[in-house]
């Protein structure tokens, strides 16, 4: 992480298969819902970062896409046993800062990777696809259509909520420590600029905004 104008420490960005630093003139404040302490700050980033990770993962999808539908499930299902190894410490990111239950985050969790262990059919084009968190569920209203469309040989740049970042960040940690190529999941960190972004630029094949089948 890096530190912010005023001090607190801000979440980085995640591209091309490694933690990626930029500077923003804009952040979010990340509070505990509970208690209203600022926990770290989302930098505000634009076009310009959503550029750089459009760039990756369209690099990446080739070589992804040619890797073979076994390939990518035994990353898929790694990545869900590496979930399920550090559920507490997850389940722990993800109440402190969504101010969900420990029911209820538990219950993100077991989505999460039941959705990797077993991907829906994707239901979006091939190519780099934008997925955009939702409030609710900022961890499963990404990963359905992500294990759906990284089963199928896409690749992705997601856009957690500007107030639950750390979850989707630890994920994308995660991605890299399974053995995934780097740039086949990228995370941008912003508000709706970043899905407009997304939706504008001329690689991307789709943007994700909602959970399938809501």
């Amino acid at each position: 992480m890096m530190l912010a104008p005023e001090g607190p420490l801000a979440v980085p960005l995640w591209i091309n298969g490694h933690a990626y630093m930029t500077v923003t003139p804009d952040f979010f404040d990340v509070r505990n819902p509970q208690t209203g302490e600022v926990l770290r700050r989302t930098p505000l980033c634009n076009a310009d970062e959503v550029a750089v990770a459009v760039r990756a993962a369209a690099e990446a999808r080739p070589e992804w896409a040619a890797s073979g539908a076994e390939v990518r499930q035994a990353c898929l299902t790694a990545l869900a046993d590496a979930i399920s190894h550090y559920g507490d410490h997850l389940s722990g990111l993800l109440a402190e800062e969504s101010g969900l239950s420990a029911a209820a985050c538990a219950a993100e969790l077991a989505a999460a990777t039941a959705s990797l262990r077993q991907p829906a059919a994707a239901e979006t084009p091939a190519g780099v696809i934008g997925i955009l968190a939702q409030n609710g569920a900022p961890l499963s209203s990404v990963l359905r259509p992500a294990a759906a469309a990284l089963a199928a040989g896409a690749t992705l740049v997601i856009n957690p909520l500007p107030a639950v970042p750390g979850i989707l960040f630890a994920l994308a940690e995660l991605t890299g420590r399974v053995g995934f190529p780097p740039g086949v999941l990228n995370v941008v960190l912003g508000d709706a600029v970043i899905g407009q972004a997304l939706a504008a630029h001329p690689d991307v094949a789709a943007v994700v905004s909602q959970v399938s089948g809501d």
